[in-house]
């Protein structure tokens, strides 16, 4: 049987919403760039937060808040992944576990593997872990994108000492191959490096079995390999702050184990109450109807962009709400982006920013309601009969 789809909520009650989505443009811009949806929250977490709120649960994230078992279970149940618990740590949210990992698998200077067009904090936080932005592109073939080996080989045996991966992938919504991975973390043992996956969008996959995570793919990625994740993406939840870390072998956990006490800390007591009602059995009904609402989607926006920008090229994601979309045709410059908010008043993230690959580039949030997302494409198609 399947899933009914999921309804968003109407503008007017999304505008009155305080978060980023909803408050970096005027009311007459559809904002459609950051990774929020427009959905209500599942039950389970509306219950859980409510209830803590009618408490006056406010307090410090209590050594063992649940995320452990929850996520275990969750993992087991949607990809027959049986992680040791042993394995399993929670942060604030998974770019913070991404730093933390990296700073104790390089060294100041080293440099880390990053993988473009990528999510643009993957860039920062190398940065900030005090390695250097090691660019190895994937490769397009005009059908999808792939990890480069070869080129991930030849950047590992010149010395970078880790590659920050990101599975599935932003923007373009490739999930890898098990192939892949498997090939990623023996080239990644060859030499000696780590190999960190962010996994935020796993639970966004559209088909059944077609996510790999990095640590289910051989064993050597479980001798190399760290997991971060969360929650926030599938079940909006950025603002509460929780995040799980995973190590693939028992010196991934020991590492994961010892870092500084502050690194759990970090965890927003909202984001572990939340983040457990989104792994617990009772909230999969809803991510159900969610996936259904954005497989709707994902398929209205390739017959929207062939009406109304034909020229544009797009490949539905195989996971999550954002669609990577090439309009270099239509002559709006290197950052589309930017004329499309000031002309068409759709405000969408800025191509450039996910690499040198994104020139022309636009990526769209279309986790919101279908008449959101005709009326969005719609004036990028009279921007484009204008132009």
């Amino acid at each position: 049987m399947s899933a009914v789809p999921l309804e968003a909520l109407p503008l007017d009650v999304l505008r009155e919403r305080s978060s980023t989505k909803w408050r970096s443009y005027g009311p007459d811009v559809l904002p459609m760039f950051v990774a929020e949806t427009d959905f209500p929250l599942a039950p389970a977490i509306t219950r859980a937060l409510a209830r803590a709120v009618e408490l006056g649960d406010t307090g410090y994230t209590p050594p063992n808040p649940g995320v452990r078992e929850a996520f275990v279970g969750f993992a087991e149940r949607k990809w027959d992944w049986r992680i040791d618990p042993s394995h399993v740590f929670w942060t604030a949210d998974v770019m913070v576990g991404v730093v933390e990992i990296l700073r104790r698998v390089i060294a100041p200077g080293d440099r880390v593997v990053v993988m473009p067009p990528v999510y643009p904090p993957f860039y920062d936080t190398v940065v900030e872990a005090g390695g250097v932005v090691e660019r190895v592109p994937l490769r397009f073939d005009g059908a999808g994108w792939d990890i480069d080996i070869e080129a991930v080989g030849r950047a590992l045996a010149a010395g970078a000492r880790a590659v920050l991966l990101c599975n599935p992938q932003n923007p373009t919504g490739t999930t890898h191959s098990a192939a892949a991975l498997a090939a990623l973390a023996d080239m990644a043992e060859r030499f000696g490096a780590a190999v960190v996956s962010d996994e935020i969008h796993a639970p966004l996959t559209y088909s059944r079995g077609g996510f790999t995570p990095f640590l289910t793919a051989s064993a050597s990625a479980r001798r190399v390999g760290y997991a971060v994740t969360s929650a926030s993406k599938t079940f909006n939840l950025a603002g509460l702050k929780c995040a799980v870390m995973i190590g693939g072998g028992e010196a991934q956990a020991h590492l994961l184990r010892s870092l500084p006490s502050e690194v759990e800390w970090r965890t927003g007591l909202f984001g572990a109450l939340a983040n457990v009602a989104a792994f617990a059995p009772e909230s999969q009904g809803w991510l159900d109807g969610l996936l259904a609402a954005l497989e709707i989607n994902r398929s209205l926006l390739a017959d929207l962009l062939a009406e109304h920008l034909p020229a544009a090229r797009y490949l539905p994601p195989q996971a999550g709400y954002l669609a990577w979309v090439d309009v270099s045709a239509y002559g709006w410059g290197d950052d589309p982006a930017r004329r499309i908010l000031k002309e068409a008043k759709v405000a969408l993230h800025h191509g450039p920013l996910f690499g040198s690959e994104g020139i022309g580039h636009v990526r769209i949030n279309f986790g919101c309601a279908p008449d959101v997302l005709r009326d969005a494409v719609q004036r990028l198609g009279a921007l484009a009969a204008s132009s």
